[in-house]
């Protein structure tokens, strides 16, 4: 990792961007299992939600992903509406940004960039810090419940696979993200 690694994210975090936590997603199993000609899963009823708990290290209760031995580093996934919304006007569909099976959506900043960083969200209901870890890359379901061509479009732009580093809450609405180096809006 990189020269903050040993300093406390809440200190290190100075640059502050206005967000919104647009949508929720909490996934008690994997609904992309098998061939994508086979067709997912259906939807859990109560998938989306208006809070979300989370727990250093462990990632989201109640996710299909908290506490997995394999997804450390990858226990919480955070991607960028506008990501979503090029993808869609590339391709001239509209997406279902549920579709990707993202955990935070997040509408206002790059989130692209938080790739190998340390930041953090706060809604309101107290700060969460994360570090980036590696891109959440597409899968070839992407072809098949968003569009043909989604899975070589949402390439570099399906988000961050993350940790928190601390417990606590995230909720819809605007939000505080704040990061070690600048991050450019969207």
């Amino acid at each position: 990792m990189g020269a903050l690694d040993d300093v406390p994210a809440s200190t290190a975090l100075r640059h502050e961007t206005a967000v919104e936590i647009a949508l929720l997603l909490v996934s008690r199993r994997h609904r992309y299992a098998g061939r994508p000609a086979d067709g997912a899963l259906p939807a859990d009823e109560d998938e989306r939600r208006d809070r979300i708990e989370l727990r250093a290290g462990l990632g989201i209760v109640g996710d299909r992903y908290f506490a997995s031995r394999a997804h450390v580093h990858a226990s919480v996934t955070v991607i960028g509406l506008e990501d979503l919304d090029d993808v869609a006007d590339e391709l001239g569909v509209e997406v279902d940004p549920v579709a990707t099976r993202r955990n935070v959506f997040l509408r206002g900043a790059d989130v692209e960039a938080l790739r190998g960083e340390p930041f953090s969200l706060d809604s309101g209901a107290g700060t969460v810090a994360f570090r980036g870890y590696r891109a959440a890359n597409p899968c070839a379901w992407m072809d098949h419940e968003i569009a043909p061509g989604a899975f070589r479009a949402m390439r570099g732009r399906s988000g961050v696979r993350c940790d928190p580093e601390s417990d606590g809450v995230l909720t819809l609405g605007p939000a505080v993200l704040r990061t070690a180096r600048p991050v450019p809006t969207r």
